[in-house]
């Protein structure tokens, strides 16, 4: 499941408390109390079997003795009462239940897996939702719902807040209370048997009240469906993501280098920047999270002016802004002159602007005003230290009164405080709290607060960014990968050796060393006598993990009977140091002289959560050692290969410095994309090292490559690849040839294109408002889609001079239940008349049919006579908005399965 019902959840018109208590000791009085006294308007109804009532109201022995439906259930009962309970509240009609019970199945022995399976089996067929068990509850303030154990309350507000930790929801509920800052929704997930992280995602993105999401995540269950979600709600609001459980000890030794640098904490933050959401490291950057969402305005930019009356902390803040990678605003002449005017003659004339430590509530005002009128500066950030000649509660008033004196017309900068210090700076900071103005206890927490908003800024532009198209088809050879795995599977074997492995980077147009197998030291002077020296020669086995570590490589080898030699000696190294591998033979090859190059590794792995996950980084035999390192999901393209590359320190080197030449950065670009490419077509592919990858000016080549397959079911992507079994060839009715196929995000610059050959009155009709260009972000949000809930189809002619442009595209967005999909069709005006839009309609409906969605919807200007005469074709129905009657609401019903069967 995933947003059905949690209307009842979260907007209940009735609640039943099961378990309610008048036993002051016990969870179900504090639920009885907190609900009860937050407010709520509709019925709340208490279930005991023995009390009469519970806070002065009437109690119900049993569920099936409630006067009315509840659409929502708070059960605080004995764990194994808990299934016939939720079966009890089914038959009611109830929709939703938060089961705040903990030691779930401890209980006379039950086990916990058993009795939760129970309880959703009793859910199923009411298709009632579940937030728990072992959790705190759930608070909407707006609707006066505290359905919680929580010790306090909250005001409302606009940001949600999901964690998965009954203490970290408690503690943060505490310190929003004493600052004031309330929540749209605070939602404690517990276990996650039902409701989890992606649900709640899901029903956040379109809540108008949530204009921020803060998550705090122990685990996750479900990584395509999060992916998902997170990735929707991003493009609308802010995520900011807290993560525990970062140096967890692996379960297993690594086999490649791969696998030993790409630890599940790693994989986690490459989860989180490609959904475009901010990660930060504990609870005390939380908080200053929180406080930054709720109080500061968008930042257009990552450049700050810090105004500060001592140096000591203005150089602090300057340190940990560089370090977080902001950048110190340079301030205009114009700014500084304005700054001379009103400071003394000894303030600093730079930035950070130091006012001197006699500095009070007038200098601190002025500088402010001035600071938010220079168009160099993104944000200002005032430091405060206390002095015993001004009052720094004065200070913070004046700070305050300028900000609410500032017209509502010129643009909301930024504006963060940090009162350091004890007694007085409290006071100052108690009023900052009081006016609404962010303030934070130190200088570090100033700065990563105004980090929060630069990088969740960055983290928007890359998940808005169109890529360009991939400069050069990639070709594969799929068959010959498939052969060389089949071949090594009949063998028993699960690791490729080096040739086979080089074989298959070369079936995706990887470069790679030719590399020869043989299996005796004789055999290895036969086949180097054919090669232009120096030579390598390498052992090879199934039982060596890294050949280096037992001197299973010789390099620069110039005679036959050199490598002769160094192949036996790696015969007796090898069975001194691990005599118990066996040894298949050795591999030889040319050496290769690239005195410019650079060593890099390139690898996969497979997540146990995510699935494949991509590796770019520093190579060579310190590859561990260096650290430098970067990891992605899949499937990539130019902007995604060129952002992991940016993440690592040698991606500086790789631009070239004194007389060292750049590397050409589109073949190891290009080699990220075909990696990509290959563990997406060929899931088998569990690990995968190419260590190192040479690359100078000349581009790349693979010296060594280790493939382990495994034929175990494969963890799915957690981001859905480009389905290219979706492409369809069709002919329209004057005979021209067309590719339907699935939009890809290298499809903006076309569909840009497409778009200046409609006349005004067709872009009228399909976004119902005159446009001349379409935004940027919009057409990235109309080509980066994801395929497991939005298809878009573009149409191209096949031959001719506009072989390839789009003609048209046709998209169907479902509900991520895919009870309805709302379908969107567009044709260049200028190739009008052919058939293509009755072709493409056709199209997403059988689509629709396909992948399951109920219904087909979607909303038509009444004057839009051809659009509604191709819906009435294909059977849709047809009904007059009462609400606007200029439109017409359609709806095409597709899918007969009950929506039990989906769950």
């Amino acid at each position: 499941m995933t947003v059905r019902n949690l209307d009842a959840l979260f907007a209940p018109k009735a609640i039943a408390l099961i378990g309610a208590s008048r036993d002051e000791r016990s969870v179900g009085a504090v639920l009885a109390r907190n609900l009860f006294r937050g407010g709520f308007k509709g019925p709340i109804m208490p279930v005991h079997p023995h009390d009469t009532a519970v806070e002065g109201v009437l109690s119900y022995r049993t569920v099936a003795d409630l006067p009315m439906k509840p659409d929502l259930a708070v059960i605080a009962a004995d764990p194994a009462a808990v299934p016939g309970l939720i079966a009890e509240l089914g038959v009611k009609g109830c929709r939703a239940a938060i089961v705040v019970t903990d030691d779930f199945g401890a209980e006379k022995g039950a086990n916990t897996a058993v009795l939760t399976q129970h309880a959703l089996t009793a859910a199923r067929p009411y298709l009632m939702r579940i937030v728990g068990p072992n959790c705190l509850g759930v608070l909407v303030p707006g609707l006066g719902i505290n359905a919680s154990f929580a010790h306090v309350g909250v005001p409302v507000g606009d940001i949600a807040c999901v964690t998965q930790s009954v203490t970290v929801a408690s503690a943060l509920l505490d310190w929003s209370a004493a600052r004031g800052i309330g929540f749209s929704h605070l939602v404690s997930l517990g276990d996650m048997a039902d409701v989890d992280i992606g649900d709640m995602l899901d029903y956040l993105q379109t809540d108008p009240k949530t204009h921020a999401v803060l998550l705090y995540l122990e685990e996750i269950t479900s990584a395509r469906k999060f992916m998902s979600a997170a990735r929707a709600i991003s493009r609308m609001k802010p995520v900011i993501v807290v993560k525990s459980g970062r140096y967890r000890a692996q379960t297993a030794a690594a086999h490649s280098h791969t696998g030993a640098l790409a630890g599940s904490d790693a994989v986690y933050d490459a989860a989180f920047r490609r959904a475009g959401m901010l990660r930060v490291r504990d609870m005390e950057e939380m908080f200053a999270a929180v406080e930054t969402l709720a109080r500061v305005p968008g930042s257009q930019g990552d450049r700050l002016a810090i105004v500060t009356n001592g140096g000591g902390i203005g150089a602090l803040a300057t340190d940990v802004l560089l370090d977080e990678g902001g950048l110190l605003a340079d301030l205009s002449a114009e700014t500084i002159a304005k700054l001379d005017e009103v400071l003394p003659d000894y303030w600093s004339r730079s930035n950070p602007v130091d006012l001197g430590g006699d500095a009070g509530a007038e200098r601190y005002a002025a500088a402010l005003d001035i600071l938010l009128a220079d168009p160099k500066t993104d944000a200002v950030l005032l430091l405060n230290s206390p002095s015993a000649v001004v009052s720094t509660e004065a200070t913070a008033n004046a700070v305050i009164a300028t900000l609410r004196a500032r017209p509502r017309n010129l643009p909301k900068r930024p504006v963060l405080a940090a009162w350091v210090g004890g007694q007085e700076a409290m006071k100052a900071r108690a009023r900052f709290n009081t006016a609404g103005q962010p303030s934070y206890a130190t200088p570090t927490a100033a700065i990563r607060g105004f980090m929060h908003l630069a990088k969740y800024r960055r983290n928007q532009e890359l998940l808005m960014e169109a890529p360009p198209a991939t400069p050069s088809e990639i070709r594969v050879d799929a068959q010959k990968v498939e052969s060389v795995l089949a071949k090594a599977a009949d063998d028993g074997r699960d690791w490729l050796d080096e040739a086979e492995a080089k074989a298959v980077l070369a079936a995706y147009g990887i470069p790679v060393v030719p590399t020869l197998p043989v299996k005796t030291p004789a055999e290895v002077a036969v086949a180097v006598a054919g090669m232009k020296p120096p030579f390598a020669v390498k052992i090879r086995s199934r039982d060596i993990d890294h050949k280096s570590d037992v001197g299973g490589v010789v390099l620069d080898l110039e005679t036959p009977a050199a490598a002769k030699i160094a192949a036996q000696g790696m015969i007796e190294r090898v069975k001194a140091l691990k005599p118990d591998a066996e040894i298949d033979g050795f591999t030889v090859q040319e050496m290769v002289r690239r005195p410019a190059s650079f060593e890099l590794i390139l690898g996969a792995t497979q997540d146990p959560v995510f699935g494949p996950v991509l590796l770019f980084g520093h190579g060579g035999v310190a590859v561990e050692v260096r650290g430098d390192k970067a990891l992605a999901l899949p499937p990539l393209n130019m902007t995604l290969a060129r952002d992991v590359i940016g993440r690592t320190r040698i991606s500086k080197l790789l631009q070239g410095y004194r007389n060292r030449p750049p590397a050409d950065l589109e073949a190891i670009v290009l080699s990220l994309i075909r990696v990509s490419q290959l563990v997406i077509d060929h899931p088998e592919i569990v690990e995968l090292d190419i260590n190192p990858l040479l690359v100078d000016v000349n581009g790349v080549v693979a010296l060594d490559a280790r493939i382990r397959q495994s034929r175990a079911t494969p963890v799915p992507l957690a981001v859905p690849a480009y389905p290219n079994e979706l492409e369809h060839e069709m002919t329209l009715r004057d005979g021209t040839r067309m590719l339907l196929r699935p939009i890809r995000p290298e499809d903006a610059p076309g569909v840009q294109h497409m778009f200046g050959f409609l006349d005004p009155e067709d872009i009228r009709l399909r976004f119902f408002q005159p446009l001349k260009a379409l935004p940027r972000p919009l057409v990235a949000r109309l080509t980066q889609i994801d395929y497991d809930r939005e298809m878009a189809f573009v149409a191209c002619p096949l031959d001719g001079d506009m072989a390839g442009e789009i003609w048209g595209v046709v998209r169907l967005t479902c509900d991520p239940d895919l009870i309805e999909g709302e379908y969107a069709v567009l044709v260049r005006s200028d190739i009008k008349g052919r058939g293509l839009g009755m072709t493409m309609m056709h199209h997403i409906c059988d689509y629709g049919r396909r992948r399951g969605v109920g219904a087909i919807v979607g909303t038509i200007l009444r004057e839009n006579a051809r659009m509604l005469e191709i819906t009435q074709e294909l059977g849709f129905t047809a009904k007059r908005d009462p609400d606007d009657p200029g439109v017409v609401d359609v709806r095409l019903e597709l899918a007969q399965e009950s929506l039990s069967s989906r769950t």
